[in-house]
């Protein structure tokens, strides 16, 4: 009994399966495995038996390299792990597991900080710790880990699963908490105890060594096969061609290593900046000392020098302010500001987090500028994250161990080639059995029957089928698009949807000030083109744009963000940046000072009315000291100031910000009453409208006081002071590229941080939405109040339309008089949904995300995990979705995406997969153009390595028949002469000039692509039988001697005699079959390129490609001259017998007809009759469908052919593949879709229930 429960419980451990990194991108079920003896007996013994094929299997499949050698236990007890992605890819890895003796079990165990400390202040180390704690002997604890992915994970007997730690925010602390517990520094026994678990603050790049990249390109499956064909054709005596294969080989795997090695030292460069510098480390409460950064934990306090550092950590800032070059993250070389965390108020009060907090964190790789000091106080940071748990850590984690690549192309040629080996098979069975039936030498059946096998699966496929994207990728480099990752350009052939940033990306960087509206007493006052005008200079209004923004001098230049600049040259005022000694006379002291030039304080503006209200002209003098910044924050849309004048005793907080968000926070009677009906009147044409506000502080608030504020408690009560309208124009470029897209059958989306109303107009005004064409916005609220989460939807008005003609198409929709005309107008809606919104539907209305994305144009307020979460749903209703923007807010959509190009050139770019050098669009049609070209050459060079294999398989069955085959020079002709120079200059065609509205194939498995491959390969076989069988029935036939002359020879002195093996040659490779099926198939090879090899609409024309056409006429030619005119040097050297006159001119007409059947059954057949009545009927099942015309012969025929062929391909009704187009014909017959303007759809009711209207 006690031992059946035992052996109960070991089943139990050994089906134990764990989830680790829940929830997140690299989410993955782990085994436990422990060492069998026995097992790695009987894989020692099968390796040798099969000459280390066994151990290369297990090689290429970690799951049974696990699963062969070890049994199943718990995770605790492991000592090898079995891991398995989550996601779609289900990629297996293994990892070994290790132990380590600690003196704790967790980094920030309270116990062990307490020990730790304990320890450090009687001068001992991290290896005396282990050694007594209260007096009693405390033993090291043993800790199992192992490293995966550059990340190392710990075992948690609590949790019962690995885990892994990413830095000081798993202590799950407060701000407050940081400044009180953390703000002193580490003891360095502490520091060293964490270091076991957080290795060195290293983003270690290691550049493999030369030896072992080329083991693991040597080990390859491909390279396996080829060394197995090597050694095969050796044995054939085949050294000729072995050697060009060896050749082409040993350059693949020289440009590859180059290739690699290359990568690895550039990302190697581009990280060894930062990893190894000198710091200044804070050692308990003043000690300093010089450490090597390598050296720096979670928790330790280092010091930011005046002149700046580039950071070698993320970490927090908890004293002073650093100016911020982010380049490397964000894509833009803007300067940014970053604060202290906050030590009071509401904010300070939460918890510490990376993302919420970002203002605040200096982060890895990026450069500090300089810091901002007061006082003689030093500037101070806690290290948060090091090594790889840092932002750039695991940025060069997403490029040392990308996610594969998944394109439907690469599995279906897996699935060809294997289709391929089973015809190889079959080949394979077919020799045996014929060899062993003629009585042939075992050797020469061995040789013979693997020969075949080599035959069907070319090992020149894999470089022939790269040739087209390399090409594709010059080209690129040419127009300035750059590519890390070559093979997403067949991907970019596949683009269906492409989502646009808005400013940077549609719009121009920079925007230029319009003008402004003042406000006053609540209303508004005219507009003024502008503010450096006398009459405001010296306002409150022109005081809150001079000093609510982030600019700093770098070098004597004023630097920041482009906004700010714009807002600030406007005002005409002067910045300026004090020394200390200067800003020690302001006491409190302001690091920052900016004052109107000296001529603009006239005496005439002090009796002026409007500065009188505003209470400024009264002022002794006009310099602003800035006293505190809150850096604009992207979650909250505002940033703000604490300023104070010179010779005043109170402060003043000055707003500005996204104008619904600072009309929230202002006195409701100081917002004009108007303050909608402008605001939407400036965003309706396109302006980008900014908000400001001022508010004074009470007089008792000292400038320490203020340091120690949180935002929320400035941030509110304010008083509304008027309006920025700044015209965002758009690119030259834009409207053009959109139009290209749109005509292509490609949906373009905007998604974009700006407002809703100014994202709408931008995307009227360029295009993406047609004048036309109705906007509905999804106004989504959550539960609030025990009412649930509602949608409400809005109809904006139609600029193209007046009233009336509004009014009558709303008519028209509620009386639905035309069927038609409904369907139509139905077709004509976008949606546009602000971020806010988009959560709120994707918890609350998860049933409508993907209704709502198939019509949704327009996505305004989207935060950037919200742009990668947008571009997910997308590719959830197979869409093939390419992202473009600037690299500012987009890093994670443009990973994300299937093809994501940055138009900026900085550090953060390296996340994308294009980089263009060009900063508008017009590099999208050029990369789709490129990756549909790239995407047919492939389709086009497989097909024809595929024919290439099956008319070579076919000439050597043929042949096997009468014992014979090609001879050695034969394969060398045609596999080198013919095909590889064929192969790579087919792939040179250019991308076409215009983008079409079809779309290449994605699939090799599907039908016009089976039905060409099929119809060549009936058509190839038929020609070589019928040549087989004709030659055989030829008067003149014999069996070949050399003594036979049949050229001379009249036909009727011919015996006829059975064909048998010559014992002059013992391979029997001279005979006329063998002669007759090489000119066929040499033909055979040269009409199969040049049929497949098409032009329009996805590329140039093959004529134009010189190299291809050049190729084709050469070898034409040559193959020709050496039928019809022998040349006995040429058939010596090829093994060709010499045959009659009239029988090579039988086979010029055979080849001639032969190639006349391919081209009509590929270009005729195939891609006129098939692809118009067949294959593009399922592309068009989202489109209103056309009543029938009566007047149309023509068209009533092609229907009924249509029919019929569907009929044939079992393709009537058959439902479309894709998702989002079984959504579009669900909702084509949904009435209640479009929801009808001013309606309210609630959570957990589909049915909208109307409301009042809005």
């Amino acid at each position: 009994m006690k031992s059946r429960r035992r052996c109960t419980s070991d089943m139990m451990k050994t089906r134990e399966m764990k989830i680790m990194n829940q929830g997140l991108e690299d989410e993955m079920e782990v085994w436990g495995y422990r060492p069998c003896l026995w097992k790695r007996i009987l894989v020692g013994v099968g390796s040798a038996c099969s000459g280390g094929l066994l151990l290369l299997l297990l090689y290429w499949l970690p799951e049974w390299g696990v699963k062969g050698t070890c049994t199943p236990t718990s995770l605790r007890d492991a000592r090898t792990l079995l891991l398995r992605t989550t996601d779609e890819f289900k990629q297996w890895f293994r990892a070994k597991v290790h132990v380590m003796s600690a003196p704790g079990e967790k980094p920030f165990d309270s116990s062990d900080l307490q020990s730790a400390a304990q320890v450090a202040n009687g001068g001992l180390g991290v290896s005396t710790m282990c050694e007594e704690h209260h007096g009693k002997l405390r033993q090291p604890v043993q800790i199992h880990y192992f490293t995966h992915h550059s990340t190392k994970y710990y075992w948690n007997d609590v949790m019962q699963n690995f885990e892994f730690y990413k830095g000081l925010e798993d202590v799950k602390m407060s701000c407050v908490s940081i400044h009180s517990d953390h703000s002193s520094g580490l003891p360095k026994a502490l520091q060293d105890y964490r270091r076991l678990f957080f290795g060195e603050n290293e983003i270690a790049v290691r550049v493999p060594s030369l030896f072992k990249l080329l083991m693991k390109e040597v080990l390859n499956p491909f390279y396996i096969f080829q060394l197995f064909s090597v050694i095969l054709w050796s044995a054939e005596d085949y050294y000729y061609y072995a050697t060009a294969i060896v050749f082409m080989s040993v350059m693949s795997i020289a440009t590859s290593l180059y290739t690699i090695k290359k990568q690895y030292v550039m990302l190697h460069d581009m990280v060894a900046a930062h990893s190894v510098v000198r710091v200044s480390v804070c050692r308990g409460s003043k000690d300093i000392e010089q450490a090597m950064s390598t050296d720096l934990v979670p928790g330790d306090v280092i010091i930011i020098p005046a002149n700046g550092m580039i950071m070698p950590c993320d970490a927090v800032l908890t004293h002073g302010t650093c100016i911020v070059n982010e380049s490397m993250l964000t894509g833009e070389s803007v300067p940014v500001t970053k604060t202290s965390l906050p030590t009071s108020g509401e904010e300070a009060a939460r918890s510490f987090n990376m993302e919420e907090h970002k203002r605040h964190i200096l982060f890895c790789g990026t450069r500090v500028i300089q810091t901002r000091f007061y006082a003689g106080e030093l500037v101070e940071a806690v290290v948060v994250r090091t090594g790889f748990s840092t932002e750039k850590g695991q940025l060069v984690r997403s490029i040392l161990h990308p996610k594969p690549t998944d394109f439907k192309l690469y599995r279906d040629a897996y699935l060809f080639l294997s289709c391929l080996v089973g015809v190889a098979g079959i080949g394979f069975i077919y020799t045996v059995i014929l060899s062993i039936m003629n009585k042939v030498p075992a050797k020469t059946i061995i040789i013979e029957s693997l020969d075949i096998i080599t035959i069907t699966v070319p090992p020149a496929l894999p470089a022939a089928m790269t040739a087209g994207i390399v090409y594709a990728q010059r080209r690129l480099k040419r127009v300035g698009i750059f590519c890390i990752s070559p093979q997403r350009i067949n991907m970019c052939g596949q683009l269906n949807l492409v989502c646009f940033d808005k400013t940077g990306t549609l719009t121009e960087d920079g925007l230029d000030l319009w003008g402004v509206q003042t406000a006053e007493s609540g209303r508004f006052l005219p507009p003024e083109a502008d503010p450096a005008k006398e009459s405001l200079v010296n306002t409150v209004f022109v005081a809150c744009m001079a000093t609510c923004h982030s600019l700093t001098k770098i070098e004597g230049e004023l630097s920041g963000d482009p906004l700010d600049l714009k807002m600030f040259s406007a005002t005409g005022w002067i910045l300026e940046e004090p020394t200390e000694e200067e800003t020690a006379l302001h006491n409190p002291i302001m690091p920052t000072v900016v004052r109107p030039p000296k001529h603009s304080v006239p005496e005439a503006n002090q009796n002026n009315p409007l500065t009188h209200n505003m209470e400024l002209s009264e002022l002794p003098s006009c310099e602003i000291g800035i006293v505190r910044q809150f850096p604009f924050s992207s979650t909250l849309q505002r940033m703000s100031v604490v300023v104070r004048r010179l010779g005043e005793k109170h402060m003043k907080a000055y707003l500005k910000g996204a104008p619904e968000v600072v009309a929230n926070l202002c006195k409701q009677h100081t917002v004009p009453q108007s303050f909608t009906e402008t605001l939407e009147t400036y965003t309706r044409q396109g302006f980008r409208v900014i908000a400001l506000a001022h508010r004074q502080l009470e007089s008792k608030l000292s400038w320490h006081k203020v340091q120690s504020l949180g935002r929320d408690l400035i941030e509110t009560n304010m008083e509304f002071i008027g309006l920025i309208i700044m015209q965002n124009k758009i690119k030259e470029e834009t409207a053009g590229v959109l139009l290209e897209l749109r005509q292509a059958n490609i949906r373009t989306l905007m998604v974009t941080g700006d407002n809703m109303l100014t994202a709408i107009s931008v995307a009227r005004d360029c295009g993406m939405v047609r004048a036309h064409e109705k906007v509905i916005i999804a106004d989504a609220a959550p539960p609030k109040d025990f009412h649930p989460a509602s949608i409400t939807w809005h109809y904006t008005e139609n600029p193209a339309q007046t009233d009336k003609d509004h009014q009558t198409v709303e008519i028209n929709l509620e009386d639905a008089i035309s069927d038609k005309r409904v369907a139509q107008l139905e077709q004509n809606y976008h949606f546009a949904v602000t971020g806010k919104a988009f959560a709120v539907i994707t918890e609350h209305f998860p049933q409508l995300v993907q209704k709502l994305v198939l019509r949704a144009t327009v996505f305004a307020r989207m935060a950037p995990d919200q742009k990668t979460e947008l571009v997910e749903v997308l590719q959830s209703i197979d869409y093939t979705v390419g992202m473009c923007g600037d690299g500012a807010n987009d890093c994670g959509a443009l990973k994300r995406a299937h093809s994501g190009i940055s138009l900026s050139e900085l550090e953060a770019s390296v996340a994308s997969p294009f980089t263009s050098t060009t900063s508008n669009i017009s590099c999208v049609p050029h990369l789709i153009r490129e990756g549909r070209a790239a995407l047919i050459t492939s389709f086009c060079v497989f097909k024809f390595m595929a024919l290439y294999s099956i008319i070579q398989y076919l000439s050597v069955t043929l042949l096997y028949s009468i014992l014979s085959n090609l001879g050695d020079f034969q394969f060398l002709f045609i596999d080198i002469a013919i095909i590889l120079i064929i192969a790579f200059t087919m792939s040179l065609n250019p991308a076409w000039k215009e983008l079409v509205r079809q779309r290449p194939p994605s699939s090799l498995i599907s039908g016009r692509l089976l039905c060409s491959v099929l119809t060549q390969i009936v058509t190839c076989l038929v020609f070589q039988v019928l040549a087989f069988l004709l030659v055989r029935q030829q008067s003149w036939y014999e069996t070949w001697t050399p003594q036979s002359d049949a050229c001379n020879v009249s036909r009727s002195s011919l015996p006829h005699s059975q064909n048998v093996t010559s014992p002059h040659d013992h391979k029997n490779i001279k005979n006329y079959e063998n002669t007759t099926l090489f000119y066929v198939s040499s033909f055979q090879y040269l009409a199969v390129a040049i049929v497949f090899s098409k032009g329009k609409p996805f590329r140039q024309p093959s004529y134009k490609n010189w190299p291809f056409m050049l190729s084709c006429i050469s070898l034409y030619t040559f193959v020709l001259l050496i039928m019809l005119y022998p040349v006995p040097a040429i058939d010596s050297f090829l093994e060709i017998v010499c045959v009659p006159h009239d029988w090579r001119v039988t086979l010029v007409i055979v080849v001639i007809v032969n190639a006349a059947v391919s081209f009509v059954l590929e270009i005729l057949i195939l891609d006129i009759i098939l692809e118009r009545l067949v294959f593009r009927c399922n592309q068009g099942v989202n489109r209103p469908t056309q009543p029938p015309s009566a007047g149309a012969p023509q068209e009533a025929n092609d229907r009924w052919a249509s029919s019929f062929l569907l009929w044939l391909f079992c393709r009537k009704n058959k439902p479309p593949r894709v998702s989002y187009r079984q959504l579009a014909l669900g909702l084509k017959d949904h009435a209640d879709w479009p929801p009808r303007s001013s309606t309210v759809t609630y959570a957990g009711d589909l049915q909208s229930h109307i409301s009042a209207p809005l």
